[in-house]
């Protein structure tokens, strides 16, 4: 998987970008097991790929070595810790084969939804595609939440006076998850629906500790 129209390199796992090299089995390493039953081959593969140190899970530092954005840069470690605590159904701290078969699908889903809302080919996502992306999502922010919601995960820091510089892939999934995770923890307090809810700090804490 790439982003941004770059093709992966050939054998590579989703997103897999430079750096590769080194994933051969070096000396003292158990090979890594074989795959299970009815597993995709290719799949399996990226997964080997990406498991380092041969250990049959995946951690987030391994992960984030194996994942890219269209300009090469490497996914936010954030982001990367969302992805994991998403898919890592067992709490173990790391991914097996199968959440990651799983991640690895959510992962290509957002790179279809990213191409589309990037309608210049820009390989980042600027003010105007991310309102009409979390607005086709249901989500409909004011002009300031938005703008703060744009410099919040710019991918680079954005300047004082001017427009905030785009959102690329890897931050663009972060922000709509969490605008997500927010809109769903107001929700379950809004039990009128009218917009409203009043709390106490102790269900405010509850409720910003409880997102992942």
């Amino acid at each position: 998987m790439s982003y941004g129209g770059y093709p992966p390199p050939t054998g590579g796992p989703p997103g897999y970008g430079a750096g590769g090299g080194g994933y051969g089995a070096p000396g003292g390493f158990m090979p890594p097991p074989g795959p299970p039953p009815g597993a995709d081959p290719q799949l399996w593969n990226w997964f080997s790929a990406v498991d380092a140190d041969r250990s049959g899970h995946i951690s987030a530092p391994e992960l984030q070595r194996a994942l890219i954005n269209g300009d090469w840069s490497a996914f936010d470690l954030d982001t990367v810790k969302m992805l994991m605590s998403i898919f890592d159904t067992d709490r173990s701290g790391t991914i097996g084969f199968n959440e990651f078969s799983g991640l690895w699908k959510y992962i290509k889903d957002w790179q279809n939804v990213f191409r589309h809302f990037d309608r210049d080919h820009s390989g980042s996502i600027d003010g105007s595609e991310l309102n009409q992306a979390l607005a086709q999502f249901g989500y409909r922010l004011s002009p300031q939440l938005l703008d703060l919601l744009q410099r919040k995960y710019a991918a680079t820091a954005a300047a004082a006076h001017g427009p905030p510089p785009g959102i690329s892939f890897d931050r663009f999934v972060r922000a709509c998850v969490v605008i997500k995770q927010l809109t769903e923890a107001f929700s379950r307090l809004d039990s009128d629906r009218d917009g409203w809810i009043q709390i106490n700090y102790d269900q405010f804490m509850e409720t910003v500790l409880s997102l992942p």
